[in-house]
């Protein structure tokens, strides 16, 4: 088999792990009725599995790659539901998008803050 058949194994391998913590942790959410969709307890999960060493990055960096580099089609599906709302969008959206626009303010100044404290605080305790 050439170097090519590996690589794409490999993908594919990268993928299902991905695509069964995904599972596992929509499973888990609707088992136990947690208000959270499963993708994000199967993220949870990774991260567990990544700060515990169970899982090492590099055996997942394939299929991440792949999965980001992709991410822009994964939004089309949302972005066509906005055409239903068109109504709701001509008289709304105006206060729509200054929400949007606000959160994502204070969203980037409250991690410039927790970033800054966060390095002063290191840095008081390395000196």
């Amino acid at each position: 088999m050439g170097p090519w058949v590996n690589r794409y194994l490999r993908l594919a391998l990268e993928l299902c792990a991905l695509g069964a913590l995904w599972g596992l942790g929509t499973l888990l959410a609707n088992y136990f009725a947690w208000p959270v969709p499963g993708g994000v307890v199967g993220l949870v999960m990774l991260l567990l599995l990544l700060a515990a060493r169970i899982v090492e990055p590099e055996w997942l960096q394939g299929g991440v790659r792949l999965l980001l580099g992709e991410m822009l089609l994964f939004f089309i599906p949302a972005l066509l539901s906005l055409l239903d709302y068109g109504p709701l969008l001509r008289q709304e959206g105006v206060r729509i998008l200054l929400a949007i626009l606000l959160s994502t303010v204070l969203t980037m100044v409250a991690t410039a803050l927790t970033v800054d404290f966060m390095f002063r605080r290191r840095g008081r305790r390395d000196a």
